[in-house]
């Protein structure tokens, strides 16, 4: 039986939009304003969660939104996505010195626009991508689809030698703008904004000098089978038939469930054992001091290992402050280590499953990523999923050419207020 072929990832690229698309929280604020279709109340719980939310000013909006009224038809959908997947391939294959022809395996992953061609026969298209490529469009999946996506390619890497697989993230933020009055469905208006990411991996052991990172493990967790983690995040119609994506008040519970779960898979590939050992004697002594609860046996707390004894840097998506917060107390993990997700959120906003890779770019815009490093990125999406993804780097790796934040990555980090007020 033959060892596991190793995946290396050659380079990866995050689409910039221009500067045209820049939607402030005060823009946002009056262009939801202009539309007529909230109420004064919905208004106000919309400015307190941007308040609150962690943003900057230079988050971008698709044209569609921006217009008045605002455009949320098939053409401006497709117009928003396609600008942004085609201006991540554009950066990676400049970058990275590959030919489209090429790629043997396509991979792309956008949650809630799905149209017909997909987008994966889009860039089949746009690309003139080889007849025989492999191509698989995900959707429905959520912010945790990016990993999900790199691990359908490292599982079709293994069969297919010799290979290039690209993986492309996105989300739509036009067409899925809700435009009702119900509070669980308002918060998705707040969070989401324009991004998308282009992976690109080989198995080819020629191209492992090249690479910047080598693919050591996937960990996915679903626990879809629970009803309450299966609707905390899902797309329906509210009372008056406008459809929006309700999020659950349950959501940070859940994604903590989810947590605990994937990091338990986990950490038998990454921790070192005395970390190992310690948390097995944790989950071995609990159920004993349950049993003595009559006597005054102190309580013993479930042990979180320690992960920067595993990681270096730590990618955890930018779905929201909240998120951020939750996992940096659970892991125990400085500000240093949160720095990357919390700028990334602060810079570019939720930009669902590409989100990793903003982060990962600044990193190494930072000049970080040292050669042996290992990176840990930690997905969360619909369905409800927590996806993981542990890389070595190869090399080390700073600002290079076409990076997300190149011209920038000096003004950060910079201080995020609790609340910032807007005034619009």
């Amino acid at each position: 039986m033959r060892s596991p072929r190793k995946v290396y990832l050659l380079d990866f690229a995050c689409y910039k939009p221009f500067p045209g698309n820049l939607c402030s929280k005060e823009t946002h604020m009056r262009v939801s304003s202009a539309t007529g279709r909230f109420t004064a109340e919905s208004l106000d719980f919309q400015r307190k969660i941007l308040e609150r939310s962690g943003y900057g000013q230079k988050m971008h909006a698709p044209a569609g939104l921006m217009a008045t009224p605002p455009d949320q038809s098939m053409a401006a959908a497709r117009e928003e996505t396609e600008a942004a997947m085609f201006g991540a391939i554009d950066d990676l294959l400049d970058k990275s010195r590959v030919e489209a022809r090429e790629i043997g395996v396509l991979v792309v992953n956008s949650s809630t626009f799905n149209p017909t061609p997909s987008l994966s026969a889009a860039i089949v298209n746009h690309y003139k991508l080889r007849g025989n490529v492999l191509s698989f469009n995900l959707g429905g999946m959520g912010c945790s689809a990016g990993l999900i996506a790199v691990d359908l390619a490292k599982r079709l890497l293994q069969v297919h030698p010799h290979t290039y697989a690209l993986v492309v993230s996105t989300e739509n933020i036009c067409r899925n703008w809700y435009l009702g009055n119900h509070r669980p469905m308002l918060v998705s208006n707040c969070l989401f904004r324009v991004g998308a990411s282009a992976v690109l991996l080989t198995n080819r052991r020629s191209e492992r000098r090249r690479s910047k990172y080598q693919l050591l493990h996937t960990v996915r967790t679903h626990k879809g089978a629970d009803d309450r983690s299966y609707r905390c995040v899902f797309q329906e119609e509210d009372q008056h038939n406008i459809v929006g994506v309700s999020l659950s008040k349950d959501l940070m519970a859940i994604a903590g469930e989810a947590l605990k779960t994937n990091i338990t898979t986990l950490g038998p590939f990454v921790l070192p054992m005395s970390e190992q050992l310690l948390f097995l004697a944790t989950l071995v002594a609990r159920p004993i001091t349950h049993v003595f609860s009559g006597f005054q046996v102190k309580k013993i707390e479930p042990y979180i290992p320690d992960f920067k004894m595993a990681f270096e840097h730590f990618c955890v998506h930018a779905g929201g402050r909240s998120v951020l917060d939750e996992v940096e107390k659970s892991l125990g993990l400085t500000e240093w280590h949160m720095e990357p997700s919390r700028m990334t959120l602060y810079r570019f906003g939720n930009t669902s499953s590409s989100s990793l890779w903003y982060e990962l770019a600044y990193s190494e815009a930072k000049g970080r990523v040292m050669r042996g490093d290992r990176v840990w990125q930690i997905g969360f999406g619909s369905g409800f999923k927590c996806n993981s993804a542990v890389w070595r780097a190869l090399r080390d790796i700073g600002l290079e050419e076409k990076n997300s934040w190149d011209g920038e990555i000096d003004e950060f980090p910079v201080h995020v207020p609790r609340v910032a007020p807007i005034v619009y």
